[in-house]
Formats: C-alpha cells, structure tokens, sequence
C-alpha cells in the first residue's frame, strides 16, 4: 500500500501519544487523517496543527463511533486505513488480596475489570467492524486485491502481566488474540490486520512521571536492555506505517520494546 494523498486514514486516540505520533506520521506522506479522541480540547488542537479533521469519539459507544466514521468520511472519503491507539488503563488491583491492617479478603471488582475490557479490548474491536465494513464498500487497489489495513495497539502487558493489572493485561492479550481471528475473517476482501505490543513508551503519562519523580523515570530507562531509554511514540509510529505499507505483513502481533520482560512488580 502507497501511503499518500489518494488515501485516507482514521486514527484513534490520536490527540497524544502514540496515535498523534502516527497521525502526525500519515500526514507528513500526505494522508488524509481523522482524528479520533474523546479529549475536544487537545483533538482540534492537535488536528489543527498537523491538518487533520477531529472527531470526538468515546469508542466505548457505538452512537459516537458511527457519528465519527460518518464526519470523517465526509470530510476525507471512505478511510483504507484504521489505526486503533485509543485505550488505557483503571483501577488496578489483585485478583484477591487482603488489607494489610484488618486482614479483610478482598476480591477485584469485576466492573473495573469489565470496564477497562470495554475501553481497549470492545473499543478496538468496535472500531475494527465499522472501519471494515466501510472498506468492503471499495475497490482493491491492487492486483492482490488488497483493500485496506488496520493496526491495533495492545502492551507488552498482554504477556508480561504485572502483579496488580489483571485488569489491563487481559485486555490487552485479547488484542493479541483476536488478531489472527480478524486477520483470517477479512481476508477473503482483502483487509490486513496487524498487532503491535509496546514496552515502556515516553507517552504523556511516562512524561509526567520524568518530571514528579526523576528517580523512578531514570529507574525506568534503565530497565530496558536496549536502547536504555523509554520507546519514542514516533518509533510506534514508524512500525504502524511499515505494517500499513507492506502487503505481506498481516495476522502479526509484534512487541516494540528494546527487548525488555517486565517484572513480576
């Protein structure tokens, strides 16, 4: 896949981090972008700056996910190309655990579990369905018959769970997971799925950290094998464009990491 002005692209959560570093990333080719995010603020800014069209987009609701595929489209055309970066995380917490002073047992509440699911793991496939029933609707722009591509952002979280992100970790190894599955669904139209698993990046988040507590930010750097140093969004950025642009690249998850395992704790 070419990536330049005939084409156009939908990034969610790209108001900062990792999305705005691959919507940034698209446009500088001559992408046509939307922006998804659910921040208006930092979504017109970020829009305005790199000319993008912002969408306001919760991508847990299915009413402002549909609105922002109908402006977006309206605006740019039907997308080719979908790249999922909205997510996060929630209160974490074990399993089961006991309260150091009392002893009490406590059980993980399955809403918060159920809530960080329905933000990265629902949110991305939401946006995975509508993205491609949209791209059913175009023609193959090549003799492979290729129709478009997506890339979905999980976390090295997805196999090197730590003590206290059950919550998180799941969500994101069902990311992973359903790769292949989507991968495989799609292929008879002719749309790539791919995965990337990034370690430890210098997102907005990781950044205040640097600021709050320099010694946990430079014990952080210190943990990766190689670079010693946190992951740079535009390196995230720099993998999604090579999975969008090489058409044997499909039904892949992919750690972005500088060889680090993450800790028990």
């Amino acid at each position: 896949m070419k990536l330049d002005g005939s084409l156009s692209a939908v990034v969610t959560g790209g108001a900062s981090g990792l999305g705005r570093a691959t919507a940034t990333a698209l446009r500088e080719l001559g992408v046509k972008v939307a922006i998804f995010d659910f921040n208006a603020a930092n979504g017109e800014r970020v829009a305005g700056e790199i000319g993008a069209t912002f969408c306001q987009v919760d991508v847990t609701s299915d009413e402002m996910v549909d609105a922002g595929f109908e402006k977006a489209r309206a605006a740019n055309g039907q997308e080719r190309i979908l790249v999922n970066c909205a997510g996060g995380g929630g209160p974490g917490g074990k399993t089961v655990s006991r309260n150091r002073e009392t002893g009490e047992i406590i059980r993980h509440k399955a809403e918060d579990f159920e809530r960080v699911l329905r933000l990265n793991t629902v949110g991305t496939f939401r946006c995975i369905t509508a993205s491609a029933a949209g791209m059913l609707t175009l023609d193959p722009l090549s003799e492979d018959g290729d129709r478009g591509a997506i890339v979905n952002t999980g976390s090295v979280a997805a196999q090197d769970g730590q003590i206290g992100q059950v919550n998180y970790s799941a969500a994101k190894a069902a990311i992973a997971g359903m790769t292949l599955t989507i991968a495989r669904d799609l292929s008879s139209e002719g749309i790539r799925v791919n995965t990337i698993l990034p370690g430890i990046m210098a997102t907005p988040p990781m950044l205040s950290v640097r600021e709050r507590r320099p010694a946990i930010w430079e014990s952080l750097n210190a943990s990766v094998p190689f670079p010693r140093r946190l992951g740079h969004p535009e390196e995230f950025a720099d993998l999604a464009l090579t999975m969008l642009r090489n058409g044997y690249f499909n039904g892949q998850v992919v750690r972005l990491d500088g060889a680090i395992r993450m800790p028990p704790r």
